[in-house]
């Protein structure tokens, strides 16, 4: 049996604590005895097979369409102790072509090769388009009420390289791909992530909203908590969404002491935090992990500042570098430690390619994002393979047995690593001290005059214009040719004033001259679009190919 199981196991056997749902309305806490005895139930019946599916077996693929946290959790572990992987399925939204879904969801399936989906709440409207296409499912409420009896795991349910999870990335391109995270992998990270974070299981109350289809949700805060017996209190992405102050309350009522999100949710907060009023009490929680996206230092400032008056300590944030290739993290900065800031020479940097530090002058702020987690490597790599030395920059790589063997692709298999174990990370950054620092993706650098100018230091300024909306702004590369002589760039932000002229044009003049004033170049072409319009992955982060595709089709 695999290490991860191990732990898995003994937690279900000597653990009491457990999970909190049903917030805001109707809280359930389930210890995680209770629901590893679920899991064992609807083990039992996946095992036996029904409902014109055969039953379950190890190395099955099980793809997983639900949205509520006490459901899922029993589910997969109830995969796992079947010797199956779990695939968590990008969710249809009210404003899904559900033909189109259907038809993506087909390719996914086909691609890991799924043996049936588990269909649960609140998707269960859904089966006819699932019975319409010839998909195999079984309802999980189904599962959980089957009263045929308890699994027992065997000793040779999963061993360490078998797949424990099939996590669908979510690029900018429209072909899927599943990152095949083993046991090990699993084990692995979730060890280098509970020591890294200091976690511990008798104090600390973790506090989560993240959507469950992606890494963090479903590594960070839920196959940690339940494989390491760590208390935790979770709603839905929605729940979130439709009043973000829940968070906050969420940490108070329970006295929160670890939670996460991007950097996109932490500003949302921070408006909502600065206008609240109430009782919160923010004072308990020690470590809130900002990762998934590019880290905005002012969008941690005015978290922490707005959080400072309901006792919230600005060393509680923890800036992170993180992908679903190492399950889930790469580096974490230290606990205690709050937001800490590189500032470099802007002309160092996009010229020669090094991180000078400086203090005045321009400058490019990228915050630290910690040292490698233990048993994770990083090395910095340039155009011809050399590997570089201190504040150099280059590609990332990473080594270690959190490190995915491979993708799965809709062209088979596609191995991860080079012939020593390295993966490329396709992100851009340096090394300074031992600490971790990305730049940007490697895909997106915009190069200018020899200038290699990163997206990110441009939609940061354009964002500061007024009437645009937040975390909605997208700097696009145009490459030479098409009529242009060299690389180019434009700017795309959502604005509610979309539609008006002039405001439009108002609104495209502080865009361009905010940019000029930050990074020094002048965009093409500003474009102002409605609001819901830029392309986004199913996890909320921006495409920045698919935003240079769209505005090509309406050019």
């Amino acid at each position: 049996m695999s290490r991860f199981l191990t732990m898995l196991l003994d937690t279900a056997t000597r653990s009491d604590r457990g999970m909190t749902t049903g917030e805001p309305g109707d809280p359930v806490r389930r210890t995680w005895p209770e629901v590893h005895a679920t899991a064992l139930r609807m083990a039992a019946a996946l095992q036996a097979g029904g409902d014109g599916v055969r039953g379950l077996s190890r190395g099955a693929a099980v793809a997983v369409l639900a949205g509520e946290p006490a459901t899922i959790a029993p589910a997969a572990q109830a995969v796992w102790l079947s010797g199956g992987s779990v695939t968590m399925l990008h969710q249809p939204t009210p404003r899904t072509d559900l033909a189109a879904w259907a038809e993506d969801t087909v390719t996914v399936l086909e691609m890991i090769d799924a043996q049936l989906i588990l269909l649960g709440a609140p998707f269960d409207a859904l089966a006819p388009v699932l019975t319409e296409r010839g998909i195999a499912f079984r309802r999980l409420a189904d599962l959980d009420a089957d009263p045929s009896g308890l699994a027992t795991p065997s000793a040779d349910v999963a061993g360490e390289d078998d797949t424990a999870l099939l996590q669908l990335t979510s690029g900018s391109t429209a072909e899927p791909k599943a990152v095949r995270i083993t046991h090990r992998n699993l084990f692995a990270n979730i060890g280098a992530m509970v020591e890294a974070a200091c976690l511990d299981i008798s104090r600390d109350v973790m506090v989560s909203w993240l959507p469950l289809f992606h890494d963090m949700g479903m590594v960070g805060f839920l196959t940690v908590p339940m494989a390491t017996g760590l208390e935790l209190v979770t709603v839905t992405p929605s729940d979130f969404l439709s009043r973000p102050l829940l968070w906050a309350e969420l940490i108070s009522k329970y006295r929160g002491t670890v939670t996460a999100a991007p950097n996109f949710a932490y500003a949302v907060l921070a408006r909502q935090l600065a206008r609240a009023e109430g009782t919160l009490d923010l004072s308990s929680m020690r470590f809130a992990l900002n990762g998934a996206e590019p880290i905005d230092p002012d969008a941690v400032v005015a978290f922490t500042t707005a959080g400072a008056r309901y006792g919230l300590s600005p060393d509680s944030v923890v800036c992170a570098y993180g992908m679903a290739e190492t399950a889930l993290g790469v580096s974490f900065a230290p606990c205690d430690t709050g937001l800490q800031i590189d500032h470099v020479d802007a002309e160092q940097l996009e010229k020669h390619r090094r991180a000078v530090p400086a203090s005045y002058g321009p400058v490019r702020r990228f915050p630290k994002l910690g040292p490698p987690l233990p048993g994770i490597e990083v090395r910095v790599v340039g155009d011809d393979g050399t590997v570089l030395g201190e504040r150099e920059v280059g590609v990332l790589q990473l080594r270690g047995e959190s490190v995915t063997p491979g993708y799965l692709t809709v062209h088979g298999p596609q191995s991860t690593q080079d012939a020593d174990g390295w993966l490329d990370t396709g992100d851009e950054g340096y090394l300074a001290g031992g600490t971790v620092v990305v730049c940007g993706r490697r895909k997106d650098v915009i190069i200018m005059a020899g200038r290699n100018i990163y997206p990110t230091d441009i939609e940061r300024a354009a964002a500061g214009t007024d009437g645009v909306r937040a975390g909605n702004t997208v700097a696009v590369r145009l490459t030479a040719g098409e009529g242009r002589h060299r690389e180019s760039f434009l700017v795309a932000v959502e604005s509610r004033r979309a539609g008006d002229a002039e405001a439009e044009q108002l609104i495209r003049k502080d865009v361009i001259s905010r940019v000029v004033s930050a990074v020094g170049v002048r965009p093409a072409e500003v474009v102002v679009l409605k609001p819901g319009s830029l392309p986004k992955t199913p996890s909320g982060k921006l495409r920045r190919a698919a935003t240079r595709d769209l505005l090509a089709a309406h050019a």
